[in-house]
């Protein structure tokens, strides 16, 4: 893996590789008792884990407060938080037995981040992380609708969720209601990787985000805005 992300990572230091690599490697093991990723194969991961985490670093300012909405396996705020030790970083997820794996790399790997066990729809709701932090971030499986949904609370006006795509442009017409309901304005910026090229939405908070939002559990999915 150290190999690997000599390759598709040239501008890391060799600790920070090394750091990578050793969360490559509990990935594995706690891989084979719970669901953390389908992604197996090293130079896969190095690419599309790693290196993909990584292209939102340009758009992170310094000591910003971060939080990775349905971070899963850790990705993209464990990686980030390995190169910039400066973001303070929060790792929400849904599922507890991922949150324990969290903070056994956390542990592991000495950086710091606040592991948190919460679906979206409840902790945007909640004081302790409404509108607290100046980037959210969110690589799931999911329509733009649904992210922005998922995102935006979290964030200050002026913050930025950035949402991983693949494509963007037809995500974003259809999230021109989710845009407005949300207060919200969007631009793409666009990487050209060796795997593929990556879409990162943009979307900059203009304003509160309305008491109604997020909804309860489960709807942002049913019915995007």
């Amino acid at each position: 893996m150290i190999e690997l992300l000599r390759r598709y990572c040239p501008a890391l230091s060799d600790a920070q590789r090394a750091r990578m690599a050793v969360y490559w490697e509990m990935l594995l093991d706690w891989n084979e008792r719970i669901n953390l990723t389908a992604v197996t194969e090293p130079a896969e991961a190095a690419q599309k884990h790693f290196a993909d985490s990584l292209t939102a670093l340009p758009y992170i300012p310094e000591g910003a407060r971060c939080i990775d909405v349905g971070t899963g396996a850790g990705f993209p705020g464990i990686p980030l938080l390995i190169v910039r030790p400066d973001i303070r970083m929060t790792l929400l997820d849904g599922l507890r037995k991922r949150v324990r794996f969290l903070e056994a790399v956390c542990e592991e790997l000495g950086i710091k981040a606040d592991c948190v066990h919460a679906r979206a729809e409840d902790a945007g709701r909640d004081k302790a992380h409404r509108e607290r932090y100046d980037v959210a971030l969110a690589r799931a499986v999911a329509p733009l609708p649904t992210l922005l949904e998922l995102t935006t609370p979290f964030v200050i006006r002026g913050g930025l969720s950035i949402c991983y795509k693949g494509d963007a442009a037809e995500e974003l017409r259809r999230a021109e209601n989710a845009l407005t309901a949300l207060r919200c304005t969007a631009r793409v910026e666009t990487v050209e990787a060796a795997w593929g090229r990556r879409a990162l939405v943009m979307v900059q908070k203009q304003g509160s985000t309305p008491s109604l939002y997020p909804r309860h559990a489960g709807l942002p999915e049913k019915k995007p805005l």
